[in-house]
């Protein structure tokens, strides 16, 4: 069940003073406002979310208030004394909350420890669940075989030796989330549920102290343990989800080398650098900030920033960006943009921003959540109190026909009606290897009528083959004998392609140019045009190598991108189905315009970066399109976080698996039209078993306020109707 209410209070060892938050707070350079990055702990859903940027948005002073529910962070930004930041801060722990500076180890931390929590928790229950059942299966069969009194009622007492201490230790996350919110002066959907789980072992408990026939420790525990089974499936998820951008966010360099006016260097975090600076970035280091080469020559691994696997040659003058990766040799780079300012954190917000807007598309047992606690609350309150004010019927009765409706009306089935399809859907995408990640995905990949490609790694293999056709068979094994010698991707490829090749001596490497070996006849060189070789003139169509030795002309080696086998007819499958396909990539547009021609897309944009790819991906769904992303790079994580759902293939990136809605395994691209497929006929399960739920409800709460209804019948009946939504979700295995 997802909560709508307070947080949590934390546990005890968590009881400590707040912290002061004023040595985190910064300045923006430019406007001047106070920023901060705080941690909220106990938000669990939209409505906390809504809760505390409502109540901040009222303070005059703050410009921005914004809390992601996927990491808990709240920006904070406001005009004024940087002192301001802890009353801030104090406000929303009034709310319920408690918040501290940002810490992504403190996040995982807290995670780790509520996960282990609630799994404890299960296990107690299910332990319980089974021994209380078994006992009240004795009980049951007794009514019909003449069981005396006094063993029913030993029966009772053992149930409740079993049941109770279970109850108060496994019912901990629920009691705990509706305190909280009670104390706020707010009510959630964990409150009905707590009542009904304290309820029923009470009046069980009276009972069987005044020797009376019924008791429902059975109803009570079972309960309890099916909602912690929920409970800790969404907390993996949504721990799953919250990792995405702290992986972006390690991407960042922990420290520099600063150099300083006179030539010497220190070692320096990248927060305390300011523009003009000087940092040395050395060989497989990562680049910090956003600046300009300022000294030296090399190659960058900028797949962060276009998605592109070669690496990109850089000299002084060309742009470097933080996060990518420096590979060839040492350089020197000005700063320019640092923290906040760099594309790497524009990455970030551009990443949280997405996630949150979709956060707000909730599944259903949210949207009902804020009429379900109040309308059952006074259904129960009005059947006791009709009953027994109205109806002459004993206090006792009355209050378990009360209990009756609680349990009746929790909407197990109505709960069930999506997880229930989704599971097993999951399991068939699993089988056909496709892993579905997020809890609403399939109700969202029903409604797609747009599907949007990357292109490196996604509709092709993302590796580099070089197309050998006309090259001399000696002039082949001289450039293959050099590349052995490199850990560069195309020399690499080019050496796996001709695997009896022998690896050369005395070969050199020129950071930025490429690979030579002076001989006594002049010099072999392997590398980019303009230095290996002047080129043909013709504007190179994609990755290449030149080879140039004495006494030969010299040889160009164009290398490809392998389309994956099946693309074309997955392209034209979903065209066939109404869908549209486009094309974005951070490629160059030659290469882009090739791959759609080959493809049929006709609609492609080349040489895009991130934040281009999230603005095409907004003004379609403006246009009142439903996005399906797919890709796989680092550059594609806003992208797919801002579609209306994403797919990403098992090779991509961490960040972008993590990103996606969906990762596929294997070479081809058959399950993007796969899984379209089953979430159509998942939807339509989907709605049946609402149906289901809803006749349920229409005929069985009018019996429970009538009084006739016992707990007993009410846990079976709730269950029955489970079952019922269960068996019909399974034939989605049969399609």
């Amino acid at each position: 069940m997802a909560s709508t209410g307070a947080g949590q209070p934390l546990p005890p060892e968590e009881e400590l003073p707040a912290p002061d938050v004023l040595p985190f707070v910064r300045e923006d350079g430019e406007s001047g406002d106070r920023l901060l990055h705080l941690m909220v702990e106990g938000v669990h859903c939209g409505g906390c979310v809504a809760r505390i940027e409502r109540r901040l948005a009222r303070e005059p002073d703050v410009a921005t208030a914004r809390v992601n529910l996927t990491t808990r962070r709240l920006l904070l930004r406001w005009r004024g004394p940087a002192e301001r930041g802890n009353a801030l801060a104090g406000i929303v722990r009034q709310l319920g909350y408690r918040v501290v500076p940002y810490d992504p180890e403190r996040l995982r931390s807290q995670d780790d420890r509520q996960e282990k929590e609630l799994l404890r928790a299960m296990a107690v229950a299910g332990f319980a669940t089974g021994n209380v059942m078994l006992l009240a299966i004795s009980v049951w069969a007794g009514h019909f075989t003449g069981m005396g009194e006094a063993t029913r009622a030993f029966f009772h007492w053992f149930e409740a030796l079993v049941a109770l201490p279970a109850i108060a230790y496994a019912g901990r996350p629920f009691f705990r989330s509706a305190l909280g919110a009670l104390r706020a002066g707010h009510t959630n959907m964990d409150v009905p549920i707590s009542l009904a789980v304290l309820i029923a072992p009470a009046v069980s408990l009276f009972e069987t102290v005044r020797g009376g026939p019924h008791v429902y420790f059975d109803s009570a525990i079972t309960l309890l343990f099916f909602l912690l089974i929920g409970r800790y499936l969404d907390s993996r998820a949504r721990g799953s989800a919250r990792s995405a951008a702290e992986r972006l966010l390690a991407l960042a360099a922990g420290s520099v080398t600063l150099v300083r006016p006179d030539g010497t260097t220190r070692s320096a975090r990248p927060e305390e650098l300011e523009a003009g600076q000087e940092i040395l970035v050395a060989r497989g280091e990562r680049i910090a900030v956003d600046g300009v080469v300022s000294h030296g020559r090399s190659e960058v691994d900028t797949s962060p920033i276009t998605g592109e696997t070669v690496p990109q040659a850089v000299t002084e003058g060309d742009r470097v960006f933080a996060g990518t990766l420096n590979l060839a040799a040492p350089i020197r780079v000005r700063v320019r943009e640092v923290g906040e300012g760099t594309l790497l954190a524009e990455i970030v917000r551009l990443m949280e921003l997405a996630e949150q807007r979709r956060g707000r598309y909730v599944a259903l047992a949210d949207r009902v959540a804020r009429l379900y606690a109040p309308f059952v609350h006074s259904l129960a309150a009005l059947a006791f109190l009709g009953w027994w004010l109205l109806g002459g019927m004993d206090w006792q009765a009355a209050l378990l026909i009360a209990t009756a409706v609680l349990i009746i009306t929790c909407p197990c089935a109505l709960g069930l009606a999506v997880p229930a399809v989704q599971v097993i859907a999951s399991g068939r995408l699993m089988k056909r290897g496709t892993l579905l990640k997020s809890a609403t995905a399939l109700e969202r990949v029903a409604e797609v009528d747009t599907v949007v490609f990357d292109k490196t790694g996604t509709l092709t293999e993302g590796l580099p083959l070089p197309i050998l056709d006309g090259i001399d068979r000696e002039d082949l094994l001289a450039a293959a004998s050099l590349a052995k010698t490199s850990r560069h991707p195309l020399a690499r490829a080019l050496a796996a392609a001709v695997p009896e090749a022998r690896a050369a001596t005395e070969v050199e490497e020129v950071p930025g140019c490429g690979l030579r070996r002076r001989t006594a006849a002049g010099e072999w060189r392997l590398g980019r045009r303009g230095w290996a070789a002047a080129g043909d003139g013709r504007e190179p169509e994609g990755p290449e190598l030149w080879f140039a030795r004495p006494g030969r002309e010299p040889v160009r080696i164009p290398f490809r991108d392998r389309l994956r086998r099946d693309a074309a007819a997955v392209v034209a499958a979903l065209r066939r189905r109404g869908i549209a396909v486009e094309l974005l990539s951070g490629d160059r547009v030659a290469v882009v315009r090739r791959v759609a021609d080959q493809l049929g897309i006709e609609a492609w944009q080349g040489e895009l970066q991130p934040a281009a790819k999230v603005a095409r991906l907004e003004a379609l769904a403006a246009a009142g399109r439903r996005v399906m992303m797919v890709g796989d790079g680092l550059n594609d994580a806003p992208a797919l976080a801002a579609a209306h759902v994403s797919m990403s293939p098992a090779t991509a990136m961490d960040i972008s698996q993590t990103a996606a809605d969906a990762v596929f395994q294997g070479r081809d691209l058959a399950p993007v039209a796969d899984l379209l497929d089953t979430a159509l006929h998942a939807r339509r399960l989907v709605k049946q078993n609402l149906a289901l739920s809803l006749a349920y409800n229409l005929v069985a709460v009018p019996l429970a306020v009538a009084g006739y209804v016992t707990p007993l019948v009410a846990a079976i009946c709730m269950s029955a109707s489970s079952v019922t939504v269960v068996a019909n979700s399974f034939r989605l295995e049969r399609r």
